[in-house]
């Protein structure tokens, strides 16, 4: 930033400057990352799948969903091309597929995007957490996630690592009604946190 003379009022604020060597390699390198991510997610769905599919005996896959979330790519609104950076979001354009995940033993939500441009085509990417991981350790118990678990196969033997206290999914999904379309609604039997 001094070398542009770009003064910043926190210096965690920095960015790199378009069309520059440095922001040229770093678009590389994240494009590169988000790529590499998409893959090892269809990787994770294949081999999760074959091995469901050969305990239960038989299956097949009907849909995969796999989406990016809390990533950066270049798109056209307004007219403009811009630097869209999902945080906490999935991309949500006309006819997008998506996966918005609740809390652990909550229920998650297939979607439809609805390609709302007050909102650069975009829609949660999940319940958010109310406070944070260090806050939350201190605030929950282990018998509380137990018993929110209960019912569910779930890595019980780390409940005190998953300790975390998310919004409610219900009211995310009615606060973003005007971004996507439900198409299923899910219910966990099984959850593994990696």
């Amino acid at each position: 930033m001094r070398r542009y003379f770009i003064a910043l009022e926190d210096p965690d604020l920095a960015y790199l400057v378009q069309g520059t060597p440095e922001f040229s390699s770093y678009i590389r390198d994240m494009l590169w990352a988000q790529q590499y991510a998409y893959a090892s997610r269809a990787r994770m769905d294949r081999v999760l799948s074959d091995a469901l599919f050969s305990v239960v005996g038989r299956g097949s896959r009907a849909r995969t969903i796999n989406c990016h979330h809390n990533f950066t790519v270049a798109e056209t609104h307004h007219g403009r091309e811009m630097w869209i950076t999902r945080k906490g979001a999935i991309k949500a354009d006309k006819g997008d597929l998506g996966v918005i995940p609740g809390s652990m033993g909550t229920r998650s939500y297939s979607v439809h995007g609805l390609g709302n441009p007050a909102s650069y085509n975009s829609c949660s990417h999940g319940a958010g957490r109310r406070m944070s991981r260090t806050e939350a350790r201190k605030t929950l118990t282990t018998q509380s996630l137990e018993e929110a678990m209960r019912g569910r196969t779930w890595n019980s033997d780390r409940a005190i690592a998953l300790l975390d206290e998310y919004k409610p999914i219900d009211q995310v999904m009615a606060a973003q009604t005007d971004l996507v379309q439900v198409l299923h609604e899910l219910r966990q039997i099984f959850n593994y946190k990696g």
